[in-house]
């Protein structure tokens, strides 16, 4: 029996047609581990005083972004952000984000702020819109192989010298003034590189073409993901134990700056990668290596194929439990953009008392109840209106324009040749 479906058809505001439940369950327990990462500390002391990782950095660092930019590609795919004809549309939906990143970046808040990164990966995803399957998989795992050696290459030329090429923080406005700084640090040394992350909207993509109402098709996800995971940690375990990558890292200038031992377990975010061709052989979140991108793209698949076997469960469906879950997915962009502007308030004093636990309690739980109520109603979340109102404008633009003639498609998604 297939996935249940939303089949709501209404006006721009609501939801789209037969949209897929496992999808936004999967991008709604994406935004809540974001969540836990940004409140909860991912390094701690022992009881010895040494720094060492949470459970919060063990099992969700990394991972969370990775599924959110995974299910960005997805959603490409299935038409609920329907861009495959509409490439304006989909780079004005980009601009609509990147704004949204540009206004989170004034405020004062310690969480490093994706969504500048996300419109711009919109933009380049847009020449593949157009490749089959095939081509696809081929271009995903090149991504995956040659992005993280060419960035690895660029990255000293960029941040090394009297003026590093690299912002530190958050992009926002005032960086326009300084064009090539802000590109570099988007593309390459910022927090979410586009150059590697664009590898989880190719994956993405990819995974979108498969028949995804499919049991078979979601149980292959779930188990091949989880051995794509298995796989790349298992590599690294050879190449940073045995073969001694992880001693060389240690012996490199980066770990007197850092506590470099537990964040190679947790998050390298800020630490730079140069000076040792072993920083490629790693896994650690955020590294951007080619094994930390198997890692990722094979748990963001397993977590999305075990989302949508979840979503086939009869009692759940019957009750309603996953509505919540799902609602919170299906708005993601307004309750992140909430999310990071009640931590910067929260930082600023304005939740004195409350503990982590408890303030992570409360965003949990203000996310859900939001989703549920739009959910409810089918309403579509206000920053998601905007940007469906910014793809429909391309639309209409590209309703005016001259048609062409349409090229068919083969059976795996491609262009078929002309005779």
């Amino acid at each position: 029996m297939p996935a249940r479906t939303s089949t709501t058809r209404s006006p721009g505001h609501r939801f789209p047609a037969q949209r897929l439940t496992g999808v936004d369950l999967a991008r709604g327990a994406a935004l809540l581990a974001m969540m836990a990462v940004h409140v909860l500390p991912t390094v701690a002391p022992d009881a010895a005083g040494r720094l060492g990782p949470t459970w919060a950095g063990l099992v969700l660092s990394g991972r969370s972004a990775a599924l959110f930019a995974v299910l960005a590609g997805v959603s490409l795919s299935l038409g609920s952000v329907p861009a495959a004809g509409n490439r304006l549309g989909l780079a004005l939906r980009g601009v609509v984000i990147a704004v949204v990143g540009l206004c989170l970046g004034t405020l004062h808040v310690s969480v490093a702020v994706i969504l500048v990164q996300y419109g711009v990966l919109f933009w380049c995803i847009i020449p593949a819109l157009r490749l089959g399957q095939r081509a696809l998989g081929l271009l995903a795992s090149a991504w995956i192989l040659l992005a993280p050696i060419v960035a690895y290459l660029v990255r000293p030329l960029l941040v090394l010298g009297g003026h590093p090429l690299q912002l530190g923080r958050n992009p926002t406005w005032t960086d326009f003034a300084d064009p090539a700084r802000l590109a570099a640090d988007v593309f390459v040394t910022g927090s979410y590189p586009v150059l590697e992350w664009l590898a989880y909207l190719l994956v993405g993509l990819w995974i979108g073409r498969l028949p995804l109402r499919h049991t078979g098709v979601q149980v292959g996800l779930m188990l091949g993901g989880a051995a794509a995971a298995a796989l790349a940690k298992a590599t690294e375990w050879a190449l940073m134990g045995p073969l001694g990558g992880h001693n060389a890292l240690l012996a490199t200038p980066q770990a007197s700056q850092w506590p470099l031992d537990a964040m190679l377990r947790v998050n390298l975010l800020g630490v730079q990668q140069t000076g040792s061709i072993w920083w490629l052989t790693t896994a650690a979140p955020h590294s951007g290596t080619t094994l930390d991108l198997l890692h990722t793209s094979g748990t963001s698949a397993a977590a999305l194929g075990a989302f949508l076997l979840l979503a086939r469960v009869r009692p759940l469906e019957r009750t309603g439990l996953l509505l919540p879950l799902a609602g919170a997915g299906g708005m993601t962009l307004t309750l992140y953009t909430l999310h990071v502007g009640a931590l910067s308030w929260s930082e600023a004093g304005g939740a004195p008392g409350l503990e982590q636990g408890g303030l992570l309690a409360v965003h949990a739980v203000l996310a859900l109840a939001i989703g549920l109520l739009f959910r409810a109603n089918g309403w579509r979340g206000p920053l998601e209106w905007m940007a469906h109102g910014a793809y429909r404008l391309g639309s209409l633009h590209q309703e005016r324009a001259p048609s062409r003639p349409q090229r068919p498609r083969t059976p795996d998604g491609s262009l078929a040749r002309r005779r």
